[in-house]
């Protein structure tokens, strides 16, 4: 085989950026969960002894991750000064955890799934799945602050106007369920916005649904928000206003049988909010930066889970809006049309 050397050269640049990427995830979370980049925020520029003082931490490992983090670009580096800063945007990304742009939780996502490969390694070879609480525990925060700030700023702001009259009617007081709802994040962002509504969340994962029914009642809402574990077809109640699910309609194992209760559990006019992650409809579409952390996280986590539980479709992460189409009219739906996107979430509408 001939080889081209600067296709050579090319690709092994991608692997050596791909190496430090690996190891940046660990050192994101390092600097997160020991206030590295918080003190930089609020106190910054500092040289490392400065920043170890500042956080309690051990100035020659401190050093080492400033000098990794400014070589990645996380952090900005005076040499004059021998000081480290963070930019106002490095602040949005890796601080401000009510930014649209934050994303520290991905990085511990990243590092949570990889706790998983002994598992995966014989999964690849059975075909068999992995349950969500198989997965390691650091993965249902990492995920919940990856997917929160989206909430946070678009779900009540953009996403439910979006809908046809759902607004006025959740204004007015009405039922919603969450579907999946994990820690209750979606839930609870919607319980706040529309208090003469009530809400239920629902998820299969125990462990979940204590931490969502535990800040229901630290914030006192529990009047009006209620949180149940049940399979995703095992929707009870209603019927509902709106029926949402986040992110969760693709880790499913049999998405169609819960369109199908979702159909059975929606009232006149109502309306069932579907947020799933970006896609176009072609593998060939899909290859770039987004798909490239979609398809991953599918490999690691969704699609092993969706295997794991009845019918096993197996959708994927970046299943597509067609995809989705065809799961969703199977379960009796008549109408599927997009409502709003972001550069990582499509927000579909699905009516009777």
């Amino acid at each position: 085989m001939e080889i081209n050397q600067d296709k050579l050269n090319a690709l092994l640049g991608r692997a050596v950026v791909d190496f430090g990427a690996a190891l940046h995830a660990g050192l994101v979370v390092l600097g997160d969960k020991l206030g590295l980049y918080r003190a930089l925020a609020s106190h910054g520029p500092l040289t490392s002894t400065e920043l170890a003082g500042h956080t309690g931490t051990s100035e020659r490992y401190v050093r080492e991750w400033a000098c990794a983090q400014a070589a990645g670009g996380y952090l900005t580096y005076d040499p004059v000064a021998d000081a480290f800063s963070m930019t106002p945007e490095q602040v949005m990304v890796l601080v401000d955890e009510r930014s649209p742009a934050f994303f520290a939780g991905g990085f511990e996502t990243a590092v949570a799934t990889l706790k998983v490969l002994p598992a995966l390694l014989d999964a690849f070879r059975t075909g068999q799945g992995i349950s969500w609480d198989k997965q390691d525990r650091a993965l249902l925060d990492g995920v919940e602050r990856l997917l929160k700030p989206a909430y946070e700023n678009f779900l009540v702001q953009r996403w439910i106007p979006a809908l046809n009259g759902i607004q006025q009617r959740l204004e007015n007081g009405g039922r919603v369920a969450d579907i999946g709802c994990g820690n209750g994040a979606s839930t609870l962002i919607m319980c706040r916005a529309f208090p003469k509504a009530c809400f239920t969340g629902f998820d299969a994962h125990r462990e979940s649904i204590r931490r969502a029914t535990t800040l229901a009642e630290v914030e006192g809402l529990s009047n009006r928000v209620q949180f149940e574990v049940s399979a995703s077809t095992g929707l009870s109640g209603g019927p509902y206003d709106l029926i949402t699910s986040f992110g969760s309609l693709h880790r499913m194992g049999d998405p169609a049988g819960c369109a199908q209760r979702v159909w059975n559990r929606l009232a006149r006019n109502g309306s069932w909010m579907i947020v799933e992650p970006f896609a176009n409809n072609s593998l060939a579409a899909n290859i770039n930066p987004v798909g490239r952390a979609y398809y991953g996280v599918s490999t690691m986590v969704c699609t092993p889970n969706s295997l794991d539980e009845d019918v096993g479709l197996a959708l994927g992460a970046e299943a597509g809006e067609a995809r989705l189409r065809q799961v969703v009219l199977t379960g009796g739906f008549s109408r599927l049309q997009r409502v709003a996107e972001t550069p990582f979430h499509l927000v579909l509408e699905a009516a009777k």
